[in-house]
């Protein structure tokens, strides 16, 4: 199904079902939540830790205010201060006022009967957010009973079942009977997302409401949230990093840094003429689909130690802007009207810079040429590669089985990245785990530098670790906390038996320079760095041995987009010096244009469209990796409410009984009845002349080159 994404949704009466409550004037100008002067402290053995230094915004009903920045700005303290959740810090000072009643003045019982029917959250985790014990409909139920004490029982449970129908959650009679555990994590989000407008609240706080989920759950889940606010009236206050969900779904937009407002205006202004050099970089080191390939624009350095803050402006040790300027770094900013540049900008835009109606002129993009992959046989090769999965034991279970990966093949040769791209639970990360022996295939060939590696075993299989390594997603459990960085980084080599003690110390050093460490964090322990940091540890681990070939599995996805270019940039230097092979393993498809240079789209266990990048990019022709594509948030305003999305509908089939024909039949916008009945082949495509160029689909009526994306 196709939608505008600017498009209202269709009005449907059984959003209003909670209570009899007047709703707020969407026409009154008054703000449904006003933030001022917020001030939070967390103890530390320095003193008080302020992770919120006067932090004030204000949202009206019906309009949504984006609050960006990376972690550690104080974007989620602000909100779980403003609601009374924060574990350990404390409110110094400051008001928030939802409706004109200050919840920072009630009593914690006064509070807690409010929340939920003024203002509520969609917290990031929705495993965490939900009883892993306690039935969905029960939860829902307990949510609404809350707030509607006259309701029977029988309303109550009808409204839950009512509330899982409205956020697309499929047989909702059924489903209100399970268990969290058994929700995809895109459903157990429209499950949070139910308990929060369950009544009707005055403020919707979404905070990372799509983190980490595929670009067509995230599609799913903004029109949902766009759907309720509008019918609800809700304000909503969106605490994102997506900078492309906040062009698309925002109409303000507030960035912190180092637990202060540095720029706030309507996004339509920031983005065409950001103020701040903060935002500047955060635009910058965006991979775009619209842009050329290059290095990013990365923002050198980290974040400052809040309990050690600079004087001056915190942002002045990272900023390309200041070049030796002493205001920068003796005087704070104040957060000041920005002059207008245009007769139809809007007004309140103000930025914390000393110099905000200075533009610096436009850097040039930064190109490095990746190696040429080099000719002859591939380096790894893979045919009908399968892996399937028996659940369980016993009767109950027996002939139940996964078909993960169901019959792929691929090559990568030296020097080149193929990016794995599809939705969760396609069999991407089963097919890294199976090029690196961590998994076991059940039929197929996996073939390194002309040799079958699918059956080794022992001392042959630990071998091939010298040849191939594996980054990890969580940078957070995939280091040993009991080891300290460097011989973190050098245990591959004390496995492998290469080098004495000091040679493994000197070799540890020379990639902590390589990957942008320090010599003096070899000694740290794992949990004294950051998330960014790890990572980077990570990837020197994987490169302690010179492998030929490295299997990155979503290296970015959990990182800040400033952190991400840095690790993105780190990779492609890397790669231009060393010669690695890459398979890039990712969701994100505007990484994923940025560093590969072939793709394969999976959809439920098989690849259904390869090629080269730009192929892929502008001439996909199966509707899966056309609705991929266009998934993807623009950080651009103008051109994400112009942009034609492709929303599909549902969720992945069954991967114990997957569809009798095509895969994707079920799902796909332009589905025929020959498709429920035919299984369509890998087929490439062929010029005038019958020659191939390595584009190749799997789709009984592929989309005409013409109307490619």
């Amino acid at each position: 199904m196709t939608t505008h994404s600017s498009a209202r949704p269709h009005v449907d009466a059984r959003w209003h079902d909670g209570g009899d409550e007047p709703r707020a004037d969407l026409n009154s100008g008054a703000p449904a939540l006003a933030i001022r002067d917020l001030v939070v402290e967390f103890p530390s053995p320095d003193g008080g830790l302020r992770a919120v230094d006067g932090v004030s915004y204000a949202v009206e009903p019906g309009r949504t205010l984006a609050v960006v920045g990376e972690t550690g700005a104080g974007k989620s303290v602000t909100a779980l201060a403003a609601l009374g959740l924060l574990p350990a810090g404390r409110v110094i000072s400051g008001s928030v006022e939802v409706d004109g009643v200050d919840l920072l003045a009630l009593s914690e019982s006064e509070r807690r009967r409010l929340l939920g029917r003024l203002v509520a959250m969609v917290f990031q985790d929705p495993s965490a957010a939900l009883n892993p014990v306690i039935t969905v409909g029960a939860q829902l139920v307990e949510a609404i009973a809350m707030h509607q004490r006259g309701w029977t029982r029988a309303r109550l449970r009808a409204r839950a079942i009512e509330l899982l129908g409205l956020v697309g959650v499929p047989q909702a009679d059924l489903r209100a009977r399970q268990y969290p555990h058994q929700f995809s994590g895109g459903m157990a989000q429209r499950v949070v997302i139910a308990m929060a407008i369950a009544n009707r609240p005055r403020v919707l706080i979404a905070d990372e409401p799509t983190n980490s989920v595929d670009v067509t759950i995230q599609a799913q889940l903004l029109e949902l949230l766009r759907q309720a606010q509008v019918e609800t009236g809700a304000a909503t206050v969106l605490i994102t990093h997506d900078l492309g969900v906040v062009a698309e779904f925002a109409d303000r937009m507030v960035v912190m840094y180092a637990g202060r407002i540095v720029e706030e205006g309507s996004v339509r202004d920031i983005f065409a003429r950001p103020s701040h050099p903060y935002t500047r970089a955060l635009l910058a080191s965006l991979p775009r689909l619209d842009a050329p390939v290059a290095l990013l624009e990365a923002i050198p350095g980290t974040p400052p130690d809040m309990r050690a803050l600079p004087p001056g402006c915190a942002f002045a040790a990272r900023c390309r802007q200041t070049a030796g300027r002493a205001i920068c770094t003796s005087e704070r900013p104040a957060l000041l009207a920005v002059e207008a540049a245009a007769a139809d900008a809007s007004a309140g835009h103000d930025s914390a810079c000393h110099f905000r109606n200075e533009q610096p002129r436009p850097r040039e993009p930064v190109t490095v040429a990746a190696p040429t992959p080099e000719p002859g046989p591939p380096l790894l090769s893979v045919r009908n590669l399968v892996k399937h999965f028996a659940l369980g034991a016993g009767w109950l279970r027996a002939g139940v089985t996964v078909r993960a990966v169901d019959g792929i093949s691929f090559d990568v040769r030296r020097g080149e990245t193929l990016g794995l791209v599809g939705e969760s639970g396609c069999g991407k990360s089963t097919t890294g785990n199976l090029i690196m022996r961590l998994l076991a295939p059940s039929a197929g060939t996996i073939s390194f530098d002309g040799v079958d590696i699918s059956r080794l075993r022992g001392r042959e299989a630990r071998a091939l670790c010298r040849s191939m390594q594996m980054v990890f997603q969580d940078p957070y459990s995939s280091l040993n906390p009991l080891l300290s960085a460097g011989r973190n980084v050098v245990e591959p080599l004390r496995v492998q038996r290469i080098g004495s003690d000091a040679q493994r110390r000197d070799r540890a050093a020379a990639l902590f320079d390589e990957v942008g460490l320090r010599p003096e964090h070899l000694d740290r322990w794992p949990d004294q760095f950051s998330g960014g940091q790890r990572q980077r540890i990570g990837i020197a681990r994987a490169l302690a041995l010179d492998p030929a070939m490295v299997i990155l599995d979503e290296p970015v996805s959990s990182l800040d987009v400033s952190v991400q270019a840095q690790v993105l940039n780190l990779l492609r230097r890397l790669q231009a010096s060393h010669g690695h092979a890459y398979v890039f393993i990712s969701h994100d498809l505007s990484v994923v244009r940025h560093l590969c240079d072939r793709i394969a789209v999976m959809y439920l266990g098989r690849i259904v469209e390869t090629g080269p990048r730009d192929a892929i990019f502008t001439r996909a022709r199966h509707p899966y990796t056309r609705a991929l594509l266009s998934a993807v948030p623009r950080p651009d305003p103008a051109a994400a409410h112009a942009q034609q999305r492709t929303v599909l509908r549902g969720e992945l089939p069954s991967l114990v009984s997957p569809p009798r024909g095509c895969r994707f039949a079920s799902r796909c916008p332009q589905v025929r009845p020959a498709c429920a009945d035919t299984d369509p082949l890998l087929v490439e495509e062929t010029d005038e002349h019958g020659r191939g160029h390595g584009h190749a689909h799997a789709c009984l009526f592929p989309v005409p080159t013409t109307t490619a994306a």
